[in-house]
């Protein structure tokens, strides 16, 4: 996998750089065909009431698709560069299980309303148009949107096996 590491407005050093290499080539053990990965470090403004925020963009290219990763700016570097990376393995998974088939198809993304939210424990219920109830983490939540979510609130998700059956993947808050 070629890998580029760019940095705008800010200068990475060393251990940092080895820390995103180091990263970036875990996650070639979820998905072993990555070509390309791009690693976009930046800090688009210094707010007086926040401080420094950084942002993190991984694009994976990967036959047939980019896939990217964006998180919201976080004032911890390090954490910045976690959660981009673990949101990024997340979405690699998600790819290698559409490419193999093991996600059901429903005919279009499937919808769903949260029905229980566990907010302290960082976990949730959906229920399905059908009826059917699917456990999710809030690590399966895109975009940082799990502190969004409400009882009722319309998801989209992706739906896979677990541990204790089926639970819901890449839950995202369908905005109004």
């Amino acid at each position: 996998m070629e890998l580029q590491i760019t940095a705008r407005t800010i200068e990475l050093d060393d251990w940092l750089k080895d820390e995103i290499t180091r990263r970036a080539e875990k996650l070639d053990n979820f998905y072993q065909r990555i070509v390309h990965c791009r690693v976009v470090v930046e800090v688009p403004h210094r707010h007086k009431r926040d401080g420094v925020l950084y942002n993190i963009r991984i694009d994976l290219h990967v036959p047939g698709a980019v896939l990217m990763v964006e998180r919201e700016p976080s004032q911890d570097l390090t954490a910045a560069i976690r959660d981009a990376f673990d949101a990024a393995r997340r979405k690699l998974e998600d790819y290698s299980r559409q490419q193999r088939g093991d996600i059901k198809r429903h005919g279009g993304v499937p919808h769903a309303r949260v029905s229980a939210l566990f907010p302290e424990d960082g976990y949730g219920f959906l229920t399905t148009p059908d009826g059917s109830e699917l456990y999710f983490h809030e690590n399966s939540v895109l975009n940082g949107d799990f502190k969004h979510l409400h009882v009722g609130a319309e998801v989209r998700f992706a739906e896979e096996k677990g541990e204790k059956g089926p639970q819901a993947s890449t839950v995202s808050l369908v905005k109004r």
